[in-house]
């Protein structure tokens, strides 16, 4: 996993950081496993626009992902890994013992033809989907179920990992890559190692242009706007623009909007950094 910056040789270039895809092993996706996907342009059905900054972007297909790993105790063998345009980290198509297809998200170090399983009573090793209860003590973990049978939930994106650290009872404390600990069920599903592509934090995009293919158009800055469109718009001049806030006068930069009464509080057994 490395990234590589490029010669300056035109002014989209000059300061662009690349990630060299030394892990991807074909650029064409397994057909029965995408699915087309449309674009709204940030409007609802009205035709109503209600998320701004939003639209246009390459065209793209949509790769069906396993999150749950119900396919118990059927080896199955690293076919490819691949790029997805949906989500930051790589993934990986796996062809089990029966010849189905599945994709799941790769984790760190995962090789072709390198054998997975899921299921209860399996070896602790990377890509393999075990029961957090089944789990050494001190693991890294990755793509984490909140409930039995739900799918991964946590730690899905690129790089990032969960700890299991102890087990109580019938809930285990993990440890979250927001430095929160947390209980969960002993009896949800989560896949052993971290997830792929750790190095795209490294890279830059370089010009205005990459941030479309994406589909993200320009954002404007609250200072610029008028008082009518935004908390912090209007003044003479360069004017601070008085306290952060979002649009609808929320504070920002450090004010706290979890609820204090939320259900979910009782299973946080540390907060975040």
């Amino acid at each position: 996993m490395s990234v590589r910056k490029l010669k300056p040789i035109t002014p989209g270039q000059r300061f662009r950081v690349v990630n060299n895809f030394e892990e991807i092993t074909t650029n064409k996706p397994e057909k029965s496993l995408t699915v087309g996907i449309s674009k709204s342009g940030g409007r609802n059905q009205t035709g109503k626009m209600t998320m701004r900054y939003t639209g246009g972007g390459h065209k793209k297909k949509y790769r069906i992902i396993d999150f749950k790993r119900n396919k118990h105790d059927v080896e199955a063998t690293v076919k490819t890994v691949e790029y997805d345009p949906n989500r930051t980290a790589f993934i990986a198509l796996l062809e089990y013992a029966d010849g189905e297809k599945r994709y799941i998200i790769a984790p760190n170090g995962i090789k072709v033809d390198q054998k997975v399983i899921a299921g209860e009573s399996v070896e602790p090793n990377i890509g393999n989907a075990m029961k957090l209860k089944n789990i050494p003590l001190g693991t890294v973990i990755s793509c984490v179920e909140m409930k039995p049978g739900q799918g991964a939930i946590l730690a899905r994106s690129a790089g990032s990992s969960a700890q299991l650290t102890s087990r109580d009872g019938k809930y285990a404390i993990i440890k979250l890559p927001s430095g929160e600990a947390r209980m969960i069920l002993v009896e949800c599903y989560a896949m052993i190692g971290s997830v792929s592509n750790s190095d795209h934090q490294l890279t830059v995009s370089g010009k205005a242009g990459r941030s479309r293919w994406l589909g993200r158009r320009p954002r404007t800055r609250p200072v610029v706007m008028n008082p009518v469109d935004h908390p912090m718009g209007g003044g003479e001049g360069r004017s601070s623009g008085g306290h952060p806030r979002s649009r609808n006068g929320m504070p920002a930069k450090g004010y706290k909007t979890r609820k204090k009464n939320k259900g979910s509080n009782r299973y946080i057994v540390s907060k975040r950094k």
